[in-house]
């Protein structure tokens, strides 16, 4: 998927091309044994854009209960079981710590540029 776009500032017309693989949509990160996993490895930071919805997707037989209290993204998703998801849309640039109440060694960056 081809996103363009044109804007007018000051008289200059910018014109950017950005592709779905470089800036998704959406990203799933799952909680299991215990940790953040990205793309089947353990995530301690995750890089993103602005704009990106991460989905927190539970594979582990018990309950997680994903937050965050960083200024940037101030979220609580609730406890929720294994099979079940729950997403945030991250829409400001800047730095959120992400952590399970329920564990509290499960700890994540993720840093939105």
């Amino acid at each position: 998927m081809r996103i363009i776009v044109v804007s007018l500032w000051g008289g200059l017309v910018w014109l950017a091309v950005m592709t779905a693989q470089n800036n998704p949509a959406s990203l799933v990160v799952e909680q299991k044994d215990k940790t953040f996993v990205y793309k089947g490895t353990k995530a301690t930071t995750l890089k993103i854009k602005v704009g990106p919805t991460i989905q927190f997707k539970n594979l582990d037989p018990y309950f997680h209960n994903v937050f965050s209290l960083s200024d940037t993204k101030l979220f609580d998703l609730g406890s929720y079981p294994q099979g079940q998801s729950r997403s945030v849309t991250f829409d400001k640039p800047g730095t959120v710590e992400v952590e399970c109440a329920i564990h509290p060694l499960m700890k994540m960056t993720v840093e939105v540029k």
